[in-house]
């Protein structure tokens, strides 16, 4: 016979309390994810590299009409609170200082996958679709391409295109701000 047991699932305002507490500290790799705090893997030499990347061009290109906010947190509803690799923000008068970004504050999401591809595409993709997120790239390192997720459905996103070196693209709030896909892959 097979127990079901019931989990318990930890809300932002909780999990957020145990950082506070010193329970979870802040070189901890964890995020919290529909409830569940789970680990982060840890940053190799290309996913840094490839974080540091994207953070440049982004500066360069969208600092005067968007907040480059890297691997911080963001607070989507009530039970997740991921830590995405790069976002771009809204810019906001006190710059996220008084609470954590929300999904109605972010223009992008950028994960940088080197070896957690199947954990982005599977989870996290879709938990950003589900919260309004209007766009999301995914950095596919292993495979060398870039996946832009565009229109937010509740099971993630309508919209999936698969960029290659030696195309471009363009955040959806920022068309006329071309990037080579090529730098961004580095």
């Amino acid at each position: 016979m097979a127990v079901q047991l019931t989990r318990y699932r930890f809300t932002a305002d909780e999990y957020e309390a145990m950082g506070r507490a010193g329970i979870l500290g802040e070189d901890d790799r964890v995020e919290l994810i529909e409830g569940e705090i789970v680990e982060m893997a840890p940053i190799g030499p290309g996913h840094a590299r490839s974080v540091n990347d994207f953070t440049e061009r982004f500066v360069v290109h969208f600092r005067d009409v968007a907040i480059v906010s890297p691997q911080n947190s963001i607070r989507l509803g009530r039970y997740s609170e991921p830590q995405p690799d790069l976002v771009l923000l809204r810019r906001r008068a006190d710059r996220y200082g008084n609470a954590l970004p929300s999904a109605e504050d972010v223009l992008l999401v950028v994960e940088v996958s080197d070896t957690t591809v199947a954990a982005d595409r599977g989870v996290k993709v879709p938990l950003y679709g589900r919260a309004g997120i209007p766009e999301t790239w995914v950095a596919d390192l292993p495979h060398d391409v870039l996946h832009v997720y565009r229109e937010p459905v509740d099971d993630g996103y309508r919209v999936v295109q698969t960029l290659r070196r030696g195309d471009r693209v363009a955040p959806l709030a920022f068309p006329d701000r071309e990037l080579e896909v090529a730098e961004l892959l580095g």
